[in-house]
Protein backbone atom coordinates (compact mmCIF):
# COMPACT_ATOMS: atom_id res chain seq x y z
CA UNK A 1 0.00 0.00 0.00
CA UNK A 2 1.45 3.27 -0.95
CA UNK A 3 2.82 5.77 1.69
CA UNK A 4 2.19 9.45 2.27
CA UNK A 5 -0.85 9.43 3.56
CA UNK A 6 -2.88 10.73 6.73
CA UNK A 7 -5.76 9.42 8.59
CA UNK A 8 -7.57 11.06 10.85
CA UNK A 9 -9.07 8.74 13.47
CA UNK A 10 -11.93 10.63 14.68
CA UNK A 11 -14.99 9.63 17.15
CA UNK A 12 -16.17 10.35 20.50
CA UNK A 13 -14.28 9.69 23.75
CA UNK A 14 -13.94 5.82 24.59
CA UNK A 15 -14.53 5.19 20.92
CA UNK A 16 -11.00 3.33 20.73
CA UNK A 17 -9.10 5.56 18.63
CA UNK A 18 -5.99 5.09 20.62
CA UNK A 19 -6.18 1.81 20.80
CA UNK A 20 -7.14 1.15 17.44
CA UNK A 21 -4.75 3.08 16.07
CA UNK A 22 -1.38 1.38 18.01
CA UNK A 23 -3.27 -2.13 16.67
CA UNK A 24 -3.35 -0.57 13.35
CA UNK A 25 0.59 0.66 13.56
CA UNK A 26 1.89 -2.44 14.74
CA UNK A 27 0.62 -3.84 12.09
CA UNK A 28 1.22 -2.13 9.03
CA UNK A 29 4.94 -1.66 7.89
CA UNK A 30 5.12 2.47 7.28
CA UNK A 31 2.54 3.32 9.32
CA UNK A 32 2.56 5.72 12.33
CA UNK A 33 0.65 6.41 15.08
CA UNK A 34 0.30 9.32 16.92
CA UNK A 35 -2.15 9.77 19.79
CA UNK A 36 -3.11 14.35 19.54
CA UNK A 37 -3.83 14.02 23.26
CA UNK A 38 -0.43 12.56 24.09
CA UNK A 39 1.25 14.82 21.56
CA UNK A 40 -0.28 17.97 23.31
CA UNK A 41 1.11 16.76 26.42
CA UNK A 42 4.18 16.07 25.29
CA UNK A 43 4.41 19.72 23.61
CA UNK A 44 2.76 21.55 26.21
CA UNK A 45 4.98 19.43 29.70
CA UNK A 46 1.52 19.20 31.06
CA UNK A 47 -1.50 17.01 31.35
CA UNK A 48 -4.92 17.07 29.56
CA UNK A 49 -6.31 17.90 32.70
CA UNK A 50 -3.90 20.05 33.86
CA UNK A 51 -4.45 22.31 30.67
CA UNK A 52 -8.23 22.07 31.35
CA UNK A 53 -7.60 23.50 34.93
CA UNK A 54 -5.25 25.64 34.43
CA UNK A 55 -6.30 27.51 31.06
CA UNK A 56 -9.86 25.97 30.42
CA UNK A 57 -11.38 24.29 27.35
CA UNK A 58 -11.25 27.48 24.52
CA UNK A 59 -7.53 27.46 25.49
CA UNK A 60 -7.00 23.64 24.94
CA UNK A 61 -9.20 23.63 21.63
CA UNK A 62 -7.00 26.41 20.44
CA UNK A 63 -3.47 24.66 21.36
CA UNK A 64 -4.85 21.21 20.19
CA UNK A 65 -5.93 22.98 16.70
CA UNK A 66 -2.48 23.98 16.41
CA UNK A 67 -0.87 20.73 17.25
CA UNK A 68 -2.91 18.86 14.75
CA UNK A 69 -2.31 21.34 11.97
CA UNK A 70 1.33 20.49 12.68
CA UNK A 71 1.64 16.97 12.66
CA UNK A 72 -0.51 16.93 9.72
CA UNK A 73 1.20 19.52 7.75
CA UNK A 74 4.66 17.66 8.40
CA UNK A 75 6.28 16.15 5.29
CA UNK A 76 5.81 11.83 5.40
CA UNK A 77 6.15 10.92 2.62
CA UNK A 78 6.95 7.13 3.13
CA UNK A 79 4.56 7.41 6.28
CA UNK A 80 1.25 6.47 6.40
CA UNK A 81 -0.13 8.59 9.65
CA UNK A 82 -2.40 7.54 11.88
CA UNK A 83 -3.67 10.84 14.20
CA UNK A 84 -6.16 9.50 16.87
CA UNK A 85 -8.07 13.15 17.88
CA UNK A 86 -9.56 14.20 20.99
CA UNK A 87 -13.58 13.52 20.57
CA UNK A 88 -14.15 17.16 20.67
CA UNK A 89 -11.53 17.79 18.14
CA UNK A 90 -13.43 17.36 15.05
CA UNK A 91 -16.01 20.19 16.34
CA UNK A 92 -14.19 23.65 16.11
CA UNK A 93 -15.43 25.20 13.33
CA UNK A 94 -13.61 24.46 10.26
CA UNK A 95 -11.75 21.43 11.85
CA UNK A 96 -13.73 18.87 9.66
CA UNK A 97 -13.20 20.60 6.67
CA UNK A 98 -9.74 21.21 7.12
CA UNK A 99 -9.40 16.89 8.04
CA UNK A 100 -11.15 16.25 5.09
CA UNK A 101 -8.67 18.39 2.79
CA UNK A 102 -5.63 16.74 4.08
CA UNK A 103 -6.85 13.13 4.74
CA UNK A 104 -9.08 10.80 5.17
CA UNK A 105 -11.41 11.08 8.05
CA UNK A 106 -12.53 7.71 9.73
CA UNK A 107 -15.28 8.00 12.41
CA UNK A 108 -15.39 5.01 14.92
CA UNK A 109 -18.53 4.29 16.09
CA UNK A 110 -19.21 2.22 19.32
CA UNK A 111 -22.66 2.03 20.88
CA UNK A 112 -23.59 3.88 24.01
CA UNK A 113 -23.09 0.87 26.12
CA UNK A 114 -19.82 0.28 24.96
CA UNK A 115 -19.05 3.89 25.03
CA UNK A 116 -20.25 3.88 28.94
CA UNK A 117 -18.55 0.87 29.92
CA UNK A 118 -14.84 2.14 28.72
CA UNK A 119 -15.61 5.67 30.10
CA UNK A 120 -16.77 4.57 33.52
CA UNK A 121 -13.29 2.51 33.56
CA UNK A 122 -11.45 5.28 32.74
CA UNK A 123 -13.12 8.31 34.42
CA UNK A 124 -10.46 9.70 35.91
CA UNK A 125 -8.04 10.09 32.88
CA UNK A 126 -11.38 12.19 31.64
CA UNK A 127 -11.40 15.77 32.34
CA UNK A 128 -14.83 16.21 31.33
CA UNK A 129 -16.44 12.90 33.29
CA UNK A 130 -14.70 13.84 36.55
CA UNK A 131 -17.56 13.86 39.58
CA UNK A 132 -19.81 12.52 37.48
CA UNK A 133 -22.13 9.22 37.93
CA UNK A 134 -22.38 6.62 35.85
CA UNK A 135 -25.87 7.47 35.09
CA UNK A 136 -24.62 11.32 34.64
CA UNK A 137 -21.71 9.68 32.29
CA UNK A 138 -24.76 7.67 30.15
CA UNK A 139 -26.39 11.25 29.66
CA UNK A 140 -23.66 13.04 28.44
CA UNK A 141 -22.79 10.30 25.84
CA UNK A 142 -26.41 10.67 24.87
CA UNK A 143 -26.49 14.50 24.56
CA UNK A 144 -23.30 14.63 23.28
CA UNK A 145 -23.49 12.57 20.62
CA UNK A 146 -26.13 14.18 19.80
CA UNK A 147 -24.25 17.62 19.47
CA UNK A 148 -21.21 16.77 17.77
CA UNK A 149 -23.29 14.62 15.51
CA UNK A 150 -23.34 17.64 13.16
CA UNK A 151 -19.46 17.03 12.98
CA UNK A 152 -18.56 13.61 12.57
CA UNK A 153 -21.05 12.86 9.97
CA UNK A 154 -18.72 15.29 7.69
CA UNK A 155 -16.22 12.00 7.98
CA UNK A 156 -14.99 10.64 5.04
CA UNK A 157 -16.06 7.05 6.56
CA UNK A 158 -17.72 5.48 9.40
CA UNK A 159 -16.27 2.08 11.02
CA UNK A 160 -17.72 0.06 13.95
CA UNK A 161 -15.44 -0.04 16.96
CA UNK A 162 -17.08 -2.06 19.58
CA UNK A 163 -14.88 -4.97 18.97
CA UNK A 164 -12.00 -3.98 20.87
CA UNK A 165 -11.79 -5.68 24.32
CA UNK A 166 -9.55 -8.40 23.65
CA UNK A 167 -6.47 -9.65 21.58
CA UNK A 168 -8.96 -11.16 18.75
CA UNK A 169 -11.31 -8.47 18.91
CA UNK A 170 -8.74 -6.31 18.19
CA UNK A 171 -6.92 -8.53 15.46
CA UNK A 172 -10.47 -8.70 13.23
CA UNK A 173 -10.95 -5.25 14.09
CA UNK A 174 -7.91 -4.42 12.50
CA UNK A 175 -8.01 -6.66 9.49
CA UNK A 176 -11.17 -5.53 8.63
CA UNK A 177 -10.09 -1.75 8.73
CA UNK A 178 -7.03 -2.61 6.67
CA UNK A 179 -9.21 -4.04 4.31
CA UNK A 180 -11.54 -1.13 3.84
CA UNK A 181 -8.91 1.39 3.42
CA UNK A 182 -7.00 -1.05 0.79
CA UNK A 183 -10.94 -0.85 -0.71
CA UNK A 184 -10.92 2.51 -0.79
CA UNK A 185 -7.56 2.85 -1.70
CA UNK A 186 -8.15 1.41 -4.85
CA UNK A 187 -11.52 3.13 -5.19
CA UNK A 188 -9.66 6.71 -5.93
Amino acid sequence: MPGGDTIFLIGFMGSGKTTLGHALASRMPGWRFIDLDEEIERRESLSIADIFAKYGEATFREIEADTLRALATHSHPDTTLLIATGGGTPCREGAMEWMNDHGLTVLLEASADRLLHRLVQAQSQRPLLRGKTPRQIGEFIISEQQRRAVYYDKASIRFPSDLLETREEIEDTCLRFIKEYHDIRHAL
